[in-house]
């Protein structure tokens, strides 16, 4: 983070989702004619997401027609330090915005998303646009945990 600590340190790009409209369809295209390792899917909410060069490397999310919440527009993650990560809420909150999890609630701490696992926040740009700050942990995976604080994910160890 640069000295005066008023803008994050991004390191790239870590995810970036698609619209597509027959998720059986794209699953073998994104797998198969791609090359990309399926790291995850969830049938019941329609949509899927693909390790890129590596898992925990970088990602991308499928998303059939319908199936992305209403308030998302266009969505993409960077790539932050853990210690950016803790950090970033209340800097968020400094600049007027409103860091909240995947499902829309206000945090002021990162949640981890489980079977990842990552430190993530969400906010908006002005446009509505989906903007997500996340760090991969080096923690093993835990689909079961689903998406948390991260005070939780780490009282669980």
């Amino acid at each position: 983070m640069p000295a005066d600590n008023a803008t994050p340190h991004i390191q790239g790009i870590y995810e970036t989702h698609l619209t597509v409209t027959d998720l059986k369809t794209s699953i073998p295209f994104y797998r198969d004619i791609l090359g990309l390792e399926l790291a995850a899917e969830f049938p019941e909410r329609r949509i899927a997401f693909f390790w890129v060069n590596g898992k925990r490397n970088a990602m991308l999310g499928l998303w059939e027609t319908g199936t992305a919440p209403l308030k998302m527009r266009l969505h993409m993650a960077f790539r932050l330090s853990q210690e950016e990560m803790m950090r970033a809420p209340a800097l968020l909150i400094d600049k007027g915005l409103k860091p909240h999890g995947f499902h829309g609630e206000l945090i002021t701490e990162p949640i981890v998303i489980g079977w990842v696992p990552a430190l993530s926040l969400y906010f908006n740009d002005p446009d509505g646009h989906s903007i997500e700050f996340l760090s991969v942990l080096g923690d093993e995976p835990d689909s079961a945990f689903g998406m948390r604080s991260y005070t939780e994910w780490r009282a669980r160890r």
